[in-house]
């Protein structure tokens, strides 16, 4: 697709948002209020109390023009609304905040708010939820607007999940490293056969999601009778630094464990410098590495061990 087709589309779906919430009402959910002012109340109404923000504040926030925001202000302060008082930290600086008029009408117009999404989800089946959910979050994570949550969840692989592991990965590993599209025949076979052959009593896949999307997966699987195997490690680069990895591999150790395998192997590759951060973190030792070409690439592939 080219870029004047992305950008029409771009275009396409802000008409359809705006036609579907409402926003080229004169007044927002029926109230009389408009979208620029409801919007200042949400934003003043759900401020920490030790947070205010100032009018400049507000304005950078909402990346609104500083004289149509006064006038925005200016009319709720009239109103009864909102209240500029001195900051406790510094006099000089004048924090907004809701009145006690200001917080009734704010608790409606919310209410009101919630139960409008509340109506457009409740058709939808709780998976489709989760990825419209996952779907906002990956639209603001790729446009700079991350998500504060930075929350996640472990659960186990529901149906339609094995192919979207294998097809992340298959995806990360070409644009992170440039390897070609035999490595997604190697991840399917793994977790095909991890499907076909699977061992609740000594095995296992944990899925990661945060904001309704998948953001990570690991497998535990059965070398031997005392040795457990971790695979197909891996985290969407949305959620790195959250410490996910980490717990991936927490999570496969205290299964082995309890499991009574004595010892977890793995395989990676030398390439994979994060990958390996967390594996030596977690106790592990590198015991074996030999070069090999695959993927359309030469590699050092290593074997990582440790005692359970």
């Amino acid at each position: 697709m080219t870029l004047k087709a992305q950008t029409s589309a771009v275009r396409e779906f802000n008409r359809f948002h705006t036609r579907l919430v409402g926003a080229l009402n004169e007044h927002l959910l029926g109230s009389g209020f408009t979208l620029p002012q409801a919007r200042v109340l949400f934003e003043v109404g759900h401020a920490p109390p030790d947070a205010a923000p100032s009018a400049r504040e507000l304005g950078e926030l909402l990346r609104v023009d500083t004289g149509y925001l006064s006038r925005l202000v200016a009319g709720l302060e009239s109103d009864g609304l909102i209240e500029r008082t001195p900051s406790p930290h510094n006099a000089k600086r004048l924090q907004l905040t809701l009145t006690s008029h200001g917080r009734k009408v704010f608790a409606t117009l919310n209410k009101a708010s919630a139960n409008e999404i509340a109506g457009l989800l409740k058709p939808l089946p709780e998976r489709d939820r989760r990825e419209l959910v996952g779907a906002m979050a990956r639209i603001r994570g790729l446009l700079g607007d991350e998500p504060l949550d930075r929350s996640f969840t472990l659960r186990d692989p529901e149906p339609g999940d094995m192919g979207w592991i294998v097809h992340r990965q298959a995806r990360l590993y070409t644009e992170e490293y440039g390897w070609d599209w035999t490595f997604e025949g190697l991840v399917a076979e793994i977790a095909s056969q991890f499907v076909r052959q699977f061992q609740p009593d000594s095995e296992r896949c944990w899925v990661a999601e945060r904001q309704g999307e998948i953001v990570g997966a690991v497998f535990v699987v059965r070398e031997d009778e005392q040795t457990a195997k971790l695979r197909m490690l891996y985290v969407e680069p949305s959620a790195r630094g959250l410490g996910l990895g980490r717990r991936l591999v927490d999570e496969g150790l205290q299964f082995a464990t309890a499991r009574g395998y004595r010892r977890m192997v793995l395989w990676t590759n030398d390439v994979l410098v994060a990958a390996r951060h967390i594996y030596q973190t977690a106790g592990f030792e590198l015991v074996e590495e030999a070069p090999h070409h695959s993927f359309g690439k030469d590699l050092v592939g290593q074997v990582w061990a440790r005692d359970l």
